[in-house]
């Protein structure tokens, strides 16, 4: 008998019984389901915070000033940033950062966001290219010219997203002229808009719009520092004390390292310059924060992966249930079927075909188990990604893991039914009613 007739045979047996059979891939297809979601959202959640990683931009480090000690607020300072270029090694920028809530205005129309007072260096740790017009030059920057870089959000709002480079805009009653536009971005890592941004010169922030921001306040409950570093808005000052004005004064400092350099030697090694030009001894509680967003995001891929894992533990239960499933409904088989296989012994059948036809009967139910948990699966994952807010990536590669995976549970919980189907005595077979 060849093997066309044998798998023919083998369908036509499982269709006399559809129910049994329907029944029998239940854990199956409930396993392969489980399998296909379980790798659509573990993939999903990596893609995503690939796709975070790359908009925030690699090898980085963000340092803010979070601790009061006696009164003051132990602000960073330009002379800390610009040390953190000169001393440490594989530092490739030290970008210094003022920022604060604005109202920006362009002709009739008003727009509330987020100034950022940076030279410039900023953009290129983060690699956020222009799409138009260029950075600022070394006059603009050493005079604090009144010329701004705007975010795709800004060009939208104000401009009908498509600003006229030269174009002259209002932050906070001071016109800015317009001399570069930023690619899109879209949203970091919190939800918010990183393209809800103008940046102007340090120093023109300082002196022209920020000013009066940049005092030193003694009362922490007033001012809450946040770890979100994107693009959050910055709560309002207090009133100021002028006798703590510090004018080197920053909010943030962002560190890019070279790729070649570790991640946490550099860290280390700002810590502990941070540490002595401040005079904290070993021991005491820094006065300072760095964060590492590549730390941040491992910890969420981390969780996508035990999240994973979990469902795996899931999907291989299933599966080992559904083969045992598959091993009760083929043995049960065999033993109703005990004078067919007889009966088709007598007439010529060899013991390999007898054993085919039921390893065969056993891979079909799992195959047609992966096809309807495959389905079921993507169905599940296509509803998570709609209503559950969780990225999920579907790739053929899932569909032919789970076809292969349940195919190897059909072989190996068929082969003992089939085995015991063809050792049967034909004469005793034929005698069983």
């Amino acid at each position: 008998m060849n093997l066309v007739e044998t798998i023919r045979l083998a369908i036509q047996s499982l269709r006399v019984n559809r129910l049994r059979s329907a029944l029998t891939t239940l854990g199956i297809v409930l396993g392969v389901a489980a399998l296909v979601c379980m790798v659509a959202v573990g993939e999903g959640a990596r893609s995503q915070i690939s796709e975070k990683i790359d908009k925030l931009g690699t090898n980085l480090l963000f340092i803010e000033p979070y601790s009061y000690v006696a009164g003051a607020r132990h602000a960073l300072t330009e002379d800390e940033a610009a040390a953190m270029l000169r001393e440490i090694a594989g530092v490739e920028v030290s970008a210094p950062i003022i920022w604060g809530s604005v109202q920006s205005i362009a002709g009739n129309r008003h727009w509330g966001t987020t100034v950022w007072g940076n030279d410039g260096d900023y953009l290129i740790a983060r690699d956020w290219s222009l799409i138009s017009g260029r950075l600022f030059n070394r006059e603009e920057i050493g005079s604090g010219a009144k010329v701004a870089i705007i975010g795709q959000v800004i060009a939208d709002k104000l401009f009908d997203g498509e600003p006229r480079l030269g174009a002259t805009m209002r932050i906070n009653n001071v016109p800015f002229t317009v001399i570069g536009v930023l690619e899109r971005k879209g949203e970091s890592g919190s939800g918010k808009p990183m393209d809800d941004i103008v940046i102007i010169p340090l120093r023109a922030a300082r002196s022209r719009v920020l000013g009066a921001q940049q005092e030193i306040d003694p009362d922490e409950d007033q001012l809450k520092l946040t770890s979100d570093l994107n693009n959050e808005k910055k709560p309002a000052r207090p009133i100021s004390y002028p006798h703590q004005v510090n004018y080197q004064a920053l909010d943030y400092l962002v560190i890019k390292y070279g790729t070649s350099a570790s991640a946490r030697q550099v860290k280390q090694a700002v810590e502990d310059a941070l540490k002595a030009r401040r005079g904290i001894a070993r021991g005491m509680k820094n006065d300072f924060g760095i964060f590492d967003p590549a730390e941040a995001l491992e910890v969420q891929e981390a969780t996508a992966k035990s999240f994973s894992w979990l469902l795996a533990a899931i999907a291989s239960i299933s599966l080992a249930v559904g083969g045992i499933s598959i091993m009760n409904t083929m043995l049960v088989s065999v033993t109703e079927r005990t004078r067919e296989i007889g009966l088709r012994m007598a007439v010529g059948a060899r013991r390999r075909d007898i054993r085919n036809q039921f390893l065969i009967e056993a891979v079909a139910l799992a195959v047609l188990g992966a096809v309807a948990g495959t389905i079921i699966g993507a169905i599940t994952a296509a509803i998570i990604a709609r209503y559950g807010g969780w990225p999920v990536l579907i790739s053929p590669s899932v569909v032919l893991l789970a076809s292969l995976v349940t195919g190897l549970v059909g072989v190996a919980f068929g082969s003992l039914p089939a085995f015991r189907a063809s050792r049967l005595d034909p004469m005793v077979a034929l005698r069983t009613e």
